[in-house]
C-alpha cells in the first residue's frame, strides 16, 4: 500500500522491537535498564509528536505579541535598552501570527485515504493497459504520472530510512 505509518507508528514499532527482539536476550542489568530507558525515552517522543507543531506556533504567536506589549509597557521610559526592546517590537514583534497546523490523526487519514486511492489507481490502470485499444495509451500516461508522484517519494523514505546494512527492515 502507499500509505506510511506515520511517526507514531514507526516510533511504537521500535518500542515493541526492542521489547520484543532485545530485552529477552540482554542478561546485563546495565543493557537492560538502558534498553528500558530507551524505550521510555522514545514514548516521550511519541507523545511530544502530535503536539510539537501546535505548540510551536502558540509559543511563536505569544512570543510576538509578548514583545508588542513589553515595549508599551516602557513607553517614555529613555535608555538603549528600551529602545532596543521597542526595536525588536517593530522588528520580529511584527510577524504575522502562523496559523494552526490540522491535527495530526486528520492529516494522516487523510494521506492513507489518497494512498488507497492511488494504489486502486494503479490497480484500475493496469485493467485498461492489458485490455488494449485507445484506452490503453491514455492509462500508460495515466500510470507515468503517477509513477512520477511515487517515485520522489520512494527516494525520500530510502534516504531518510537507509543504514549501513541497508534498508531499515527484516529480511
Amino acid at each position: 500500500m502507499n500509505t506510511s505509518p506515520g511517526i507514531d507508528g514507526l516510533i511504537e514499532g521500535v518500542i515493541i522491537g526492542i521489547q520484543n527482539e532485545l530485552m529477552p536476550y540482554l542478561s546485563n542489568e546495565k543493557a537492560q535498564a538502558t534498553a528500558a530507558m530507551m524505550q521510555s525515552i522514545l514514548q516521550g517522543v511519541r507523545q511530544l509528536v502530535p503536539v510539537y507543531d501546535a505548540c510551536l506556533i502558540e509559543e511563536h504567536n505569544d512570543m510576538t505579541k509578548t514583545l508588542r506589549v513589553a515595549a508599551e509597557q516602557l513607553h517614555g521610559v529613555a535608555g538603549a535598552e528600551a529602545d532596543r526592546i521597542r526595536g525588536r517590537a517593530v522588528t520580529v514583534g511584527q510577524w504575522s501570527d502562523l496559523p494552526t497546523p490540522p491535527a495530526a490523526a486528520t492529516v494522516i487519514g487523510a494521506h492513507s485515504e489518497l494512498g488507497r486511492a492511488l494504489e486502486a489507481s494503479i490497480s484500475d490502470l493496469d485493467v485498461l493497459q492489458r485490455a488494449g485499444g485507445t484506452g490503453a495509451a491514455a492509462a500508460d500516461q495515466a500510470l507515468a504520472t503517477i509513477r512520477t508522484h511515487l517515485a520522489p517519494r520512494y527516494l525520500r523514505d530510502f534516504q531518510t530510512f537507509s543504514v549501513a546494512g541497508g534498508f531499515l527492515g527484516r529480511g
